[in-house]
């Protein structure tokens, strides 16, 4: 059969050879290490100290074993549309009229994010919730990210991907349903709801990212939450966009070091998770250290670091992601201190139908890891009047 016509959808499992982990083992041992100016932290990137012990970590304490057994806790699929692998997790919840949802990750994420969302969504009685606000979950691996990857051909930008993740929505025959993402995650949902406004019932996100609207009193009365955005987005584009830069011009020159090397590839990785979540010099006291892991090694034994980063390109080039209006479809926000992009209510209220928004008061780049139960609540709260 021609794979790139084929609607099959096939159940797949989570499998990591032998093979594979032994060389990763290998490689992790012989680590040549760069040097690092004394106590220079982490002024010119990852701290060679806090690096040296997580990259120990992994070698010698890590297990995967465990971590892929969660993972096949769940229903795994794959299915090929518009020519790509496309991977996902598909957990049905056994509460009638369930809302089918979509969780979308972004970079340097992936369907680990979302691990301890799944549970709660799908059966909320569980995990002392109502049956009510019960969920069907799909969460999908990004075309070029982990099991959907890599891509093959050019063009697998946010336009791309939300088109074919509403084709996955209609093939699993699911024609009413909402999604929610941070991250580019966040885009691709808004670029699915502009691309099917009759299927999608709501659109939530935890990172908006939106310019001034144009209007006199764009920046008038901003309060203390919108002017640490403000400081926020400001860092980010001061300090911290160099990782952007580099995967939206010269992914591949960058992946010849990160696809060889799992300490490289930790490096890249891990410092965008100390540096996007908040917490007070110890990123493990918000984010399990196993979960981190977990999800920097599904990037390695997937070999899909290149692929994931031409995301980045693909977008950035002309089609790669096109404005689209939500319309009429209720646009949910919750937003984090510490993320990197979050527009003011006020700049995006004109132009869309925002029925949910909550500023947190901790919390950062990657909610569902960091502060899953507020994310949950969240969720369940912007979604409950739109069953």
């Amino acid at each position: 059969m021609n794979q790139t016509l084929s609607t099959e959808i096939s159940p797949f499992a989570v499998a990591v050879s032998e093979e594979q982990l032994a060389d990763l083992q290998q490689r992790l041992e012989n680590t040549r290490w760069p040097d690092q100016i004394a106590e220079s932290g982490w002024d010119y990137g990852c701290d060679l100290g806090w690096l040296k012990d997580l990259a120990d970590y992994w070698q010698n304490e890590f297990d995967w074993a465990a971590a892929q057994t969660r993972l096949n806790e769940f229903s795994h699929f794959t299915t090929t549309v518009d020519g790509q692998n496309i991977h996902f997790i598909h957990q049905r919840s056994p509460h009638p009229g369930a809302l089918p949802l979509v969780l979308l990750h972004g970079w340097p994420g992936s369907v680990v994010e979302f691990l301890d969302l799944i549970g709660p969504l799908v059966d909320p009685p569980a995990y002392g919730g109502k049956a009510e606000d019960a969920f069907e979950v799909i969460v999908p691996s990004l075309p070029g990210y982990g099991w959907s990857g890599p891509t093959t051909e050019p063009g697998w930008g946010v336009d791309r991907t939300a088109q074919a993740l509403n084709a996955l929505m209609e093939r699993l025959g699911i024609d009413r349903y909402g999604v929610q993402g941070g991250d580019w995650g966040s885009m691709v949902a808004r670029q699915m709801t502009h691309f099917a406004p009759q299927s999608v019932v709501g659109c939530h996100v935890n990172m908006l990212a939106a310019g001034p609207a144009g209007a006199e009193d764009d920046f008038e009365g901003i309060t203390p939450a919108e002017q640490q955005h403000l400081d926020r987005a400001g860092w980010y584009a001061g300090q911290d966009n160099g990782y952007f830069r580099i995967q939206e011009t010269r992914p591949q020159t960058l992946a010849a070091g990160l696809a060889d090397s799992p300490v490289g590839l930790l490096s890249w990785v891990g410092e965008k998770f100390y540096g996007w979540a908040q917490h007070d010099g110890d990123l493990f006291s918000v984010i399990d250290r196993d979960h981190l892991l977990t999800n920097v090694a599904l990037y390695w034994f997937t070999e899909t670091i290149n692929s994931s980063t031409r995301f980045y390109f693909e977008t950035m080039q002309p089609g790669g992601m096109t404005p689209g209006s939500l319309g009429d479809v209720p646009l949910g926000v919750s937003a984090f201190p510490n993320e990197l992009f979050m527009a003011r209510r006020r700049w995006v209220e004109p132009t869309h139908n925002i029925t949910f928004w909550a500023e947190h008061e901790s919390g950062g780049h990657f909610a569902a890891m960091e502060t899953p139960d507020v994310l949950l609540n969240d969720v369940r709260t912007f979604f409950r009047s739109l069953r």
